[in-house]
C-alpha cells in the first residue's frame, strides 16, 4: 500500500465537492430520440462538426430562459437569485500537469447564441492548452493553495449570488458519451445539471412503430431547495421535445454583444 497526498491537479475538484455539500439533489432521467439531430448534423457543410453537447446546450438554454424559476441559484436558506441570462457550464476531460482531470467552462448568453457560435466557444476550450490558457489561471492558482486557503478562495469566488452565474453557470451539462454509458447522474453546482450518456442505436417508438434509432440517455439533477419535481420534470420534458423535434429553428440567434461572447472558466 502506498499513501500519498491528493494530486495538486485535482485539488480544484475537491474544493468544488466541498462547496456543493449543502445541495439537496434529486435525480430524473429520460431517453431522447436523436434522429432529427443526427439528420441536422449530417447536413452541415464539409468539415464542420457540431457535438451532442452543443445541441444540448443550445436547446437547454432556450428551455431555461422560459423557466426562470429553474434558471436560479440559492444562497443560505432564504436568498434566491433568478438570472436574466442563461449561462451554460460544460465539463471537459483534459490533461493538466500530466494528469487527467475534469475542468469546466461557463458560456454566457446562450439563450441568444446560435449553434455555430456555441460550437466555436466549446472548441476554444476543448482545443486549448489548460496549462497556459489565461481563462484557467484562476483554477491553476486554486490548485497551488493549501487546503484552508483553497476552501476560502473557492467560497469567495462562488458564494455571492451576483457572481454565481459567471463562475458556476445557471445550468450545467456533463457528458460521458465517449464511453457506452447508459445512465449518468451528476451534480454540477447549479440548480439544473444535465448528464449525457452515449448516443447509440436502440429500439424507439415512432408513429406507433418500433424502429432502431439513435437514442441519447439524458438525466437531469435538480436542487430541491430551489425548485420542486414538477418544474424539473417540465424542464426535462421540454429539452427532450426540443432535441427530438430539432430542425435547426433558432440555430442562428441574433447578434450577441461582445461582452456576452466571452467564455469564462468554470470552477466545476
Amino acid at each position: 500500500m502506498r499513501i500519498s497526498p491528493v494530486a495538486r491537479e485535482r485539488r480544484h475538484t475537491l474544493a468544488f465537492l466541498d462547496g456543493i455539500r449543502s445541495f439537496a439533489p434529486v435525480f430524473l432521467g429520460t431517453s431522447v430520440d436523436m434522429g432529427n439531430v443526427r439528420e441536422h448534423r449530417a447536413g452541415q457543410p464539409s468539415g464542420r462538426r457540431i457535438s451532442t453537447v452543443t445541441y444540448v446546450l443550445h436547446v437547454a438554454a432556450r428551455v431555461l430562459a422560459a423557466h426562470p424559476e429553474a434558471n436560479a441559484a440559492l444562497r443560505g436558506r432564504s436568498r434566491v437569485a433568478r438570472y436574466d441570462g442563461v449561462h451554460g457550464k460544460f465539463t471537459l476531460d483534459r490533461t493538466l500537469g500530466g494528469r487527467r482531470v475534469v475542468l469546466s467552462a461557463v458560456l454566457p448568453g446562450l439563450e441568444r447564441a446560435g449553434l455555430g457560435e456555441i460550437q466555436e466557444r466549446v472548441d476554444h476550450f476543448r482545443d486549448g492548452d489548460p496549462a497556459t490558457m489565461p481563462e484557467f489561471a484562476g483554477v491553476r492558482a486554486l490548485q497551488r493553495l493549501p487546503g484552508p486557503l483553497r476552501t476560502l478562495a473557492y467560497r469567495a469566488a462562488t458564494r455571492p449570488l451576483r457572481r454565481r452565474a459567471s463562475t458556476t453557470g445557471t445550468f450545467a451539462v456533463s457528458s460521458l458519451g465517449h464511453r457506452p454509458v447508459e445512465a449518468f447522474h451528476s451534480v454540477g453546482g447549479t440548480t439544473i445539471t444535465l448528464g449525457l450518456g452515449a448516443t447509440a442505436d436502440r429500439p424507439a417508438v415512432r408513429d406507433g412503430r418500433v424502429v432502431v434509432a439513435p437514442v441519447l440517455p439524458l438525466s437531469l439533477t435538480f436542487d430541491h431547495r430551489v425548485i420542486d419535481g414538477a418544474e424539473a420534470a417540465d424542464v426535462l420534458a421540454e429539452i427532450k421535445e426540443g432535441l427530438e423535434s430539432f430542425k435547426g429553428a433558432g440555430s442562428r440567434g441574433p447578434d450577441v454583444p461582445q461582452e456576452h461572447r466571452r467564455a469564462r472558466p468554470g470552477i466545476l
